[in-house]
Order: C-alpha cells, then structure tokens, then sequence
C-alpha cells in the first residue's frame, strides 16, 4: 500500500516527531494520516504500519488530543476512521497553541514565582533572579510575537516572511553575508 516515496516520509516523520518529544508511532501515524487521500480505519493503520491495534488507538487518541486529527464516520459504513488536518499552516497554528500551552506557558508561571520569592538581597542572589527575570523577558516577548503572528490569515503569513528579509535590509539590520 505505501510506496518509497511514503515509507520514507512517514518514516522521517516519526523520527522528528520522536526529536520534538513526541512518540515515533504518533508521529508516523499522523504521517500516514496527512498523505492519505481518504480518511483511515484504525486497523488499516496498524496493519499498513505493521503496529499493535492497541497502539494505533492509543496514538489516535493522542493526535486528536493535540487537536490535528479526527475522527469522521463516512456514510453507509459504522465504523471510525480518521483523517488529518489538510491545511498544513492551520495545522502548525494548532500544534504551536498546543507546545505554547504544555510548555512555554507554565514556564512563564513557574519564572514569575520564582522571581516573586526569590531572596533579594546577596550579590549571588540579585545575579540569579537577573538571570531568571532576563529568561522571563525572552518568554514573554517570543509570546506577545507568537500571539501576533498566529492570528493573522495564510496569505498575511507568508506575505510577512517573504517580505522580512527585504525589510530588515532596507532598515539596516540583517546581518552582512558572508562572502
């Protein structure tokens, strides 16, 4: 069922999933899942991936959880199958929510409570909460840009990115390349 071409991408797939922190088969499913045409069964799944049925319900679950799969019931027929997000940019506007909220959010919570009890009056403590205030700034500035960024439509999107690099010459601020 899956030629070269899809073997080697679902196989690359899981094996960025599994560097992103995520499990090798939920990252291969939802490759399976993004390349397919039509929607999937969860036994056609495990058996196209050679994988327990078990562990192919398990990872669905997974990837509807993070909010870039689902589940759809296709007329005449009572089973559950499944299907991908097919807009690859909603796609990572979900998954960068879901890591901003799993992981950056309570960092930030966790950065302000420990400015907030920190002791302040030693050299070595005023150096650890300058420290842990400057790690606070980073995260609250890469948020107050994420939240700008994902709210504006696909086509504002890639007419911003195209655009930076001219702009940041025009202002002088790109970095000279090397020659």
């Amino acid at each position: 069922m899956l030629n070269p071409v899809m073997q080697k991408f679902i196989l690359h797939w899981g094996e960025m999933g599994f560097r992103w922190g995520i499990n090798r088969t939920v990252g291969q499913i939802h490759a399976l899942l993004l390349l397919s045409e039509s929607p999937l069964r969860a036994d056609e799944i495990a058996a196209t991936l050679g994988i327990a049925r078990s562990n192919a319900s398990n990872s669905l679950w997974e990837l509807q959880n993070w909010g870039i799969v689902r589940l759809v019931h296709l007329p005449g027929d009572r089973r559950d199958h499944f299907e991908s997000m097919k807009d690859i940019f909603e796609m990572f506007r979900v998954i960068g929510r879901e890591r901003k909220k799993r992981e950056v959010d309570p960092t930030v919570q966790m950065l302000r409570e420990c400015i907030a009890q920190g002791p302040k009056r030693k050299s070595s403590d005023r150096h650890l909460r300058a420290r842990l205030i400057a790690l606070l700034e980073f995260f609250e500035l890469g948020t107050a840009a994420y939240a700008q960024l994902e709210n504006l439509s696909t086509p504002a999107l890639i007419k911003i990115v195209k655009s930076t690099g001219k702009t940041l010459r025009f202002l002088g601020l790109a970095k000279k390349e090397c020659a």
